[in-house]
């Protein structure tokens, strides 16, 4: 088996976590995942600003300590740190370890950028890579790849295909070390971190990050360093199995995995077994990752204490949409107030106000007009911030190209550039706009069994489900798990679309499809438009949907006692 381990779940994640990864036990290969949809965005501007930039500088950072330990350890190093300059950033470490006097192997991977590829207004155009262009550095002895726009898991698929030998035609064993990857992508959510029963584990104070052992048929064991923080259960794992996916098909631009086949086994303290993942040929269009700017955003938020809430804010709508106008402003009233309160904060409500408009100089005009509301509006007016300059709106698309317009390139320790041939051979699902729909992929037979009867106690949903949801552009997912299989057939029953749509009522009005995944005890429901235009131009209260699952635990339910 190869050990290939994490050390970024995103640009801002624990910066000692790679030199932690490195002296903390034994690796193959230390990966790094530090790109999203908002990332390239903010990338991106940086690229406007100075062209030399577009990579996550950070890693430089941490290769600063790091870099000579992987050397002397022989692990080798595969980030997508390179954004939308993978060469700028094989330079920039090539001159970080001539500085620091250490003879390493660089190599990087291009063709992602597509922005000459026919997107009117786009600011970045990335088409989402797979895992050869980093097989194929790593077999000509690279000690560190750097990508730019690769999909999240081929950062694992990679090292694991080139140390195993594996073909394009071993699906089998590229969707289990897909699976593999999805899971350890995102640090230590893998590992405790931002798991619905947090209270039950020991030592969450600092997480360690997880390794995933890959064998030659693809089954993995996912694991952490002895001695770290958090646990690695099959909880844990299932739980960020579900983070941000579709339907049982898990596509990508080298396989497609069947999240339907995975089965989780529990092998020891820390240690979940990864097996049975079937995997079908890749889809014939590759996923395009689109930024556009669209405009400036400002916000203000006022603090509404004591009585007359609702008034209140009345007050500050009328006053502040005379002075700038109704267009573009959005507004939310949180009534996080109390009656009768013992403290001034627990007494008071927040309102919300935000603006998004083409013109800057009106989003600027935006936080003045809020403040000069401060001795002009309603008693005890006061603010959370003080006034700030607007920001760029940037506003995310998935577009969809064949596969043979990607001309994906590994650039060698050498400086040879070997092209990377796309597939020949496509499976039955393309990416699109209907890529997930019901007529795209069939759903997976429901477990048997019959919903269970008796009385039942109204109490919170958290107390039988778990959940982990998240941001896809404007859509939002919500994977929800039962922690007894007892309890799958009552949450096929209870946990329809239409029930959804009454225990989250943000949700009502939104399209809706839900995925069980029974083999998990699991289903996973994807709300299109949740999050309007993606998470840079949201103007909701959770612009990631990241609570949203914490939310629908909250909320109360008949749930029948044999199940609590």
């Amino acid at each position: 088996m190869v050990r290939v381990g994490n050390a970024s779940g995103f640009y801002g994640d624990r910066f000692e976590a790679l030199t932690e990864m490195l002296t903390g036990g034994e690796l193959d290969v230390l990966t790094g995942d530090y790109l999203a949809e908002l990332t390239m965005l903010i990338l991106g501007r940086d690229r406007m600003k100075d062209p030399a930039r577009g990579y996550a500088r950070t890693f430089l950072g941490q290769l600063e300590e790091g870099l000579g330990l992987a050397l002397d350890r022989g692990v080798r190093i595969v980030a997508n740190a390179g954004g939308l300059n993978p060469a700028g950033l094989a330079e920039a470490v090539r001159e970080l370890a001539g500085r620091l006097g250490l003879d390493a192997k660089v190599a990087h991977v291009e063709g992602d950028d597509l922005l000459g590829h026919g997107f009117p207004g786009a600011l970045t155009a990335n088409a989402y890579l797979g895992c050869w262009g980093v097989a194929e550095c790593l077999r000509a002895g690279a000690d560190v790849v750097v990508t730019g726009r690769v999909t999240d898991a081929s950062l694992v698929v990679g090292p694991a295909a080139a140390h195993h030998g594996w073909g394009r035609e071993d699906l089998d064993a590229l969707a289990g070390a897909t699976v593999a990857g999805h899971v350890i992508e995102c640090g230590a959510q893998a590992t405790g971190g931002n798991f619905a029963f947090f209270t039950e584990l020991d030592d969450l104070d600092r997480p360690g990050f997880p390794i995933a052992e890959i064998a030659a048929d693809g089954s993995a064991v996912v694991t952490k360093h002895a001695g770290t923080g958090g646990a690695v259960t099959v909880e844990t794992v299932t739980a960020q199995l579900l983070y941000e996916i579709a339907g049982p098909r898990y596509l990508g631009p080298d396989v497609t995995a069947r999240f339907d086949t995975i089965t989780l086994t529990q092998l020891g303290k820390d240690r979940v077994g990864i097996g049975g993942v079937r995997g079908e040929a890749p889809p014939e269009t590759a996923k395009v990752c689109v930024n556009t700017l669209d405009g400036f955003r400002n916000g203000m938020t006022f603090v509404l204490c004591g009585l007359d809430i609702e008034e209140k804010a009345a007050l500050v709508r009328r006053q502040l949409t005379a002075a700038v106008g109704a267009e573009g402003l959005h507004w939310t009233l949180a009534r996080t107030d109390h009656s009768d309160a013992d403290t001034e904060e627990a007494a008071s409500a927040l309102l919300h106000a935000t603006i998004m408009t083409p013109e800057a100089g009106r989003a600027k005009a935006f936080s003045r007009a809020a403040v000069e509301l401060a001795l002009a509006s309603y008693p005890g007016a006061a603010f959370t911030s003080p006034p700030g300059d607007p920001t760029p709106v940037g506003v995310y698309r998935p577009e969809y190209v064949p596969q043979q317009v990607v001309e994906q390139v590994a650039v060698l320790p050498s400086g040879e550039r070997r092209p990377i041939a796309p597939p020949t051979a496509f499976g039955p699902t393309a990416f699109g706009p209907t890529a997930f729909g019901p007529t795209a992929d069939e759903p997976p037979a429901e477990r048997s069994g019959e919903r269970p009867n008796g009385p039942t106690r109204r109490v919170p949903l958290g107390r039988v489900l778990g959940a982990r949801s998240g941001d896809k552009g404007g859509d939002a997912n919500l994977g929800v798990w039962v922690r007894d299989p007892a309890a799958y057939p009552w949450l096929i029953a209870e946990l329809t679309v239409d029930r959804l749509r009454e225990l989250l009522p943000e949700a009502r009005d939104l399209e809706i499809t839900r995925y069980p995944l029974p083999n998990l005890g699991a289903v996973n429901f994807v709300l299109r438009g949740l999050l309007g235009r993606g998470v840079a131009a949201s103007t909701r209260f959770d612009p990631q949907a990241k609570s949203l699952g914490e939310w629908l635990r909250s909320r109360h339910a008949d749930i029948p006692e044999t199940l609590l």
